[in-house]
């Protein structure tokens, strides 16, 4: 689909300018996807370094900051492999996969509530909008299986009461996190190597990326610039914007890094159906992340609103106690954080994802990240919102120009 505008002195096409403000996966997603269409696409990054949420830090060990897996049921993992933007992945050993534990009833167990099974068994279209998933399943299932349920899916929703959101929103993604064989996959060397490949192929369409480039107002742009996408959170967003309308419903989340010697029979990963909350031993499957002789251990816990990163970190322990033995005489290497309205949108009773802030922001300004309007899970709704970001601003762009 050419994007050129009016004819150059010379006769050739002059191809139609567009920025890129933030440098995450959806900017990148955005950028590489303009630049394909024949868009000379400018990227203006804050930090010294391309990524965002999908930086996997640099050192001895590999951290996240955000979710790890690709799922290869969304639409960005076909865009991403026919590009060849994933490269390797990190399998799990199948003995490792039988290492998953459950925190039920307050000891660790190897299988879930019956009734947890069964509400699996439900299509996720079976789920109501305008109810919360707890008073659903409840009816589905009971109490027990719907509660370890709710649970059991705050690792994709690092919501404190993934109960209380809608039931369609939580049951997709249940679904999917539940699928068999499963959607997960981990690229080898963490989500810094699948950015670290989209960024040489911007490089390679020509974008034009300037780090260490905050933009505080859009008036600083030049009159140059073209349409801009705004790949930032939406709190940055609402700043830069200076809109007020730009709000939705995120979620805080105490995330707990540690390195630990290695120890045979540590469990690959322990879910709480009691509360919420996941610890994860991420070089089970990738032994890049860390030193040989060593654990790379992850955890997210997600917080209440009364709820401190202290009650976070102490959850998080309790966990660790029950199921990493000796964890404390073996510990390396910790890191405890918060994430703060940094963990996507999350849906609440009678809203879906079209409800959330619109794309289109009007005068040639366009919004992608995790948390507007476009569907898909944790990291699709950015790479969603990203190529309906690039197709409304391009194909504005070609209008306007029609009618000059």
């Amino acid at each position: 689909m050419p994007t050129n505008g009016t004819n150059g002195t010379n006769g050739t096409p002059t191809p139609t300018p567009l920025t890129v403000i933030g440098g995450g996966f959806a900017g990148l997603t955005a950028a590489i996807a303009a630049a394909e269409s024949g868009a000379r696409v400018t990227i203006h990054e804050a930090h010294h370094t391309l990524g965002g949420r999908a930086r996997t830090a640099d050192g001895a060990y590999r951290t996240n900051e955000g979710p790890h897996a690709l799922y290869n049921g969304g639409p960005h993992w076909t865009w991403l492999k026919q590009r060849d933007l994933i490269g390797p992945l990190a399998s799990l050993p199948p003995v490792e996969g039988t290492r998953l534990r459950l925190h039920h009833r307050g000891r660790l167990r190897r299988t879930p509530p019956v009734a947890m099974v069964k509400l699996l068994r439900r299509k996720p279209e079976q789920a109501p909008v305008d109810v919360d998933f707890m008073t659903w399943a409840t009816g589905e299932v009971g109490e027990e299986g719907a509660r370890a349920a709710a649970h059991y899916i705050a690792v994709a929703t690092f919501h404190h009461d993934p109960g209380s959101l809608s039931a369609r929103f939580v049951h997709e993604r249940l679904r999917r996190a539940t699928k068999l064989p499963p959607e997960a996959h981990y690229p080898s060397g963490g989500w810094g190597s699948v950015i670290d490949r989209m960024a040489a192929l911007a490089w390679n369409l020509g974008v034009r990326v300037e780090t260490l480039s905050r933009v505080d107002s859009l008036a600083s742009l030049p009159a140059s610039s073209g349409p801009v996408i705004v790949a930032t959170s939406l709190p940055a967003a609402r700043r830069l914007l200076q809109d007020d309308t730009l709000q939705w419903d995120s979620a805080r989340t105490t995330l707990v890094d540690l390195a630990l010697n290695s120890r045979r029979g540590d469990p690959f990963a322990i879910s709480d159906l009691d509360r919420t909350g996941w610890i994860e031993r991420f070089t089970t499957q990738d032994r890049t992340l860390a030193p040989a002789g060593q654990e790379l251990v992850q955890g997210q816990i997600p917080l209440s609103p009364d709820e401190t990163k202290a009650d976070g970190v102490a959850r998080a322990d309790h966990l660790l106690d029950l199921g990493f033995p000796g964890w404390r005489e073996r510990l390396v290497w910790r890191r405890d954080s918060v994430s703060n309205g940094r963990t996507g949108a999350v849906d609440l009773p009678g809203t879906t994802w079209r409800d959330r802030p619109a794309i289109n922001r009007g005068d040639g300004v366009y919004l992608a990240g995790d948390q507007v309007a476009a569907p898909g899970l944790l990291s699709e709704v950015s790479f969603n919102s990203a190529l309906e970001a690039v197709t409304l601003a391009l194909t504005s762009r070609r209008l306007d120009l029609k009618s000059a």
